[in-house]
């Protein structure tokens, strides 16, 4: 099984789409349970990831390797690591929320819907999985065009507009990644990233590179500046494309900087460590400002993902100043850091959007105006909503704390001044997060159709049930991840603070 077991992963979720595309619209509820069916079983096998890795090597693991287009030495080569195999149980927990939490609302095309995540599920398994740099590449383009049309026809009222500069957006910046790419073959020979990892690049061709690489990995995260494509996606994405955008795709940036800038240009990613620093710091700081300002709930949301993704890029980058410091310590703690956030913000994010999306289903509204007093007519997901808007500020306990307290503790032996400013989210987020929940849940019901609102039914109760649970172990118990991926970031951080030149 596990010779055979990634490439099941990837292709399995995209013939399972081609399946219910089959099936049609004319049975929706048929198409749902299937892709309910198919989407838990995937789950079940990414879970063997998990049970067979081993978690002492940093070598790649379920390695399979094919020519695929020989002239050009390019392969379908797959394989995953501790930094991997974390984010593919992620994407194969999420698809399961997406297709229940579509299950009563999306009617229209809703097979054709349920088949899009599918399919983009094993699209986006095959970007974590790819060794091969053109098959990245592939997997990585080939993602977009599931949430296009997602966005563009599941959205709201500008889903045109939105879809189409998101499309642009993070096509546009691919397109230099392609470039860098191709030159290093050129240079290498061999479009193998692991070969990639090991090419000798002088400090000139290590900075077109890098800067190449930011555009296709800034914009996915997304970075300060080239952030504005994402409350646009975010407001007119239905709720399962907003949870994908914000839960998985994200992260596909974060693990662009892990698998390609870091090992691969070592001394460019630390001659502009502090750019990078400095572009993070504005994301966690300014952006949780203008979070704090939004009328939309949606939109408040978007932002305060991008604020929290900032912490990301800052733990990955500041690893470089605490290596200046010979706090290695620090470095690795910043990495770490990075990396848990990324998985702990794909479950509360995924959290927050399915809580946008079951107050839009009932009032069709996502103005904070609109709203007020909902805890007396909605107690339990009340409930549930303060669990997730506790983690989204970090209070100790939920995995909202766990990554971000590893990336200010980095950032403190790397700059005092820089985990002050960094820790400031933490005040910056209750303010935004708090407000928004005392405008929408608590005090007098304000609008009548509040006060005919009903508390969550069985299906919906049992999505935010499963993330409460989730985030509540990670944050209480997280030495399970960390373990996993402890001796590949070991490794990472080795090749980071490895010159080429």
């Amino acid at each position: 099984m596990g010779i055979s077991l990634l490439s099941l992963l990837i292709w399995l979720p995209i013939f399972s789409g081609v399946l219910v595309i089959f099936i049609g619209n004319g049975r929706a509820n048929i198409a749902r349970w299937v892709s309910l069916i198919l989407s838990i079983f995937i789950f079940v096998i990414s879970l063997s990831l998990y049970t067979s890795f081993d978690s002492s090597t940093h070598l790649m693991q379920f390695v399979e390797k094919s020519s695929w287009i020989s002239q050009f030495n390019i392969n379908y080569h797959i394989g995953v690591d501790g930094i991997s195999v974390p984010l593919i149980i992620l994407t194969t927990f999420s698809t399961i929320l997406v297709i229940i939490a579509g299950w009563e609302v999306v009617i229209k095309r809703c097979s054709h819907y349920m088949a899009a995540f599918l399919m983009m599920e094993g699209l986006i398994i095959g970007v974590f999985s790819s060794l091969d740099a053109i098959l990245f590449y592939v997997f990585w383009e080939a993602s977009l065009i599931p949430m296009l049309l997602i966005i563009g026809i599941w959205g709201g009222v500008n889903r045109v507009y939105a879809s189409i500069k998101f499309f642009l957006y993070t096509f546009l910046g691919s397109v230099f990644m392609l470039l860098s790419l191709i030159y290093m073959y050129n240079k290498g020979g061999s479009f193998s990233i692991i070969d990639m990892h090991n090419l000798k690049l002088s400090f000139t061709e290590q900075s077109y590179i890098f800067w190449a690489f930011f555009m296709a990995f800034a914009v996915k995260v997304p970075m300060f500046p080239m952030h504005t494509w994402l409350p646009d996606a975010h407001v007119q994405a239905p709720t399962g494309g907003s949870v994908i955008l914000a839960a998985i795709m994200l992260k596909m940036g974060g693990y662009g900087f892990f698998r390609f800038s870091l090992p691969i240009i070592p001394d460019a990613s630390l001659e502009f460590s502090e750019i990078m620093i400095i572009l993070s710091l504005i994301a966690i700081v300014y952006i949780g400002f203008i979070a704090l300002v939004q009328r939309d709930i949606k939109k408040l949301i978007a932002y305060s993902s991008i604020s929290h993704m900032g912490f990301v890029t800052l733990g990955i980058f500041t690893l470089f100043l605490s290596y200046k410091q010979n706090i290695i310590e620090g470095s690795l703690l910043g990495l770490e850091g990075a990396m848990v956030q990324m998985i702990s913000h794909g479950f509360i994010s995924a959290a927050m959007f399915l809580v946008v999306g079951v107050l839009y289903d009932r009032l069709h509204s996502r103005e904070i105006s609109t709203y007020g007093g909902v805890i007396n007519t909605m107690p339990k997901f009340t409930g549930f909503v303060i669990l997730f808007a506790m983690a989204n500020v970090g209070l100790p306990g939920t995995s909202g704390f766990v990554g971000e307290f590893m990336v200010i503790l980095g950032a403190i032996q790397a700059n005092i001044w820089y985990g002050i400013l960094s820790a400031s989210t933490l005040i910056i987020g209750a303010a935004y997060t708090l407000w928004m929940v005392k405008r929408v849940f608590f005090g007098v019901i304000t609008n009548p159709a509040v006060s005919m609102l009903k508390d969550i039914n069985a299906r919906e109760f049992s999505i935010l049930a499963i993330l409460a649970i989730v985030v509540l172990v990670i944050g209480l118990y997280p030495q399970p991840v960390i373990e996993l991926m402890h001796i590949s970031i070991e490794h990472l951080l080795h090749q980071a603070l490895t010159s080429k030149l």
